[in-house]
């Protein structure tokens, strides 16, 4: 059984696993499923909006995808719920996105 499957089944027998929903929307990024990916990755933040890991990530697939309105809401979303959970690192990294996309725009 292959990663992606096996993350799937994980899944399907512990769907509050917010981990193993996480890395397998990054298994999908990295092979190249970006709409698989996306869809995980909403799906995660549907079922756990406070995981603000996940923001950062799908903000940088909504820029691979030439998304940059969505890059830039979710970007900002993410920013709030990395304040409200203390998740400092995240909020650097989420800032640190949002400032770098922006000025990209801006040129």
């Amino acid at each position: 059984m292959d990663r992606i499957s096996r993350l799937k089944a994980f899944i399907d027998t512990y769907p509050a696993d917010m981990f193993s929903r996480h890395a397998l929307a990054m298994e999908l990024v990295k092979l190249g499923q970006y709409p698989d990916a996306l869809d995980a990755m909403i799906s995660l933040l549907a079922a756990d909006e406070n995981h603000s890991g996940t923001y950062y990530h799908l903000g940088k697939l909504y820029e691979q995808l030439g998304d940059h309105e969505n890059a830039l809401k979710v970007y900002e979303k993410g920013i709030n719920i990395a304040d409200k959970v203390k998740a400092g690192n995240d909020l650097r990294e989420l800032k640190g996105a949002l400032s770098q996309l922006k000025d990209e725009l801006e040129q």
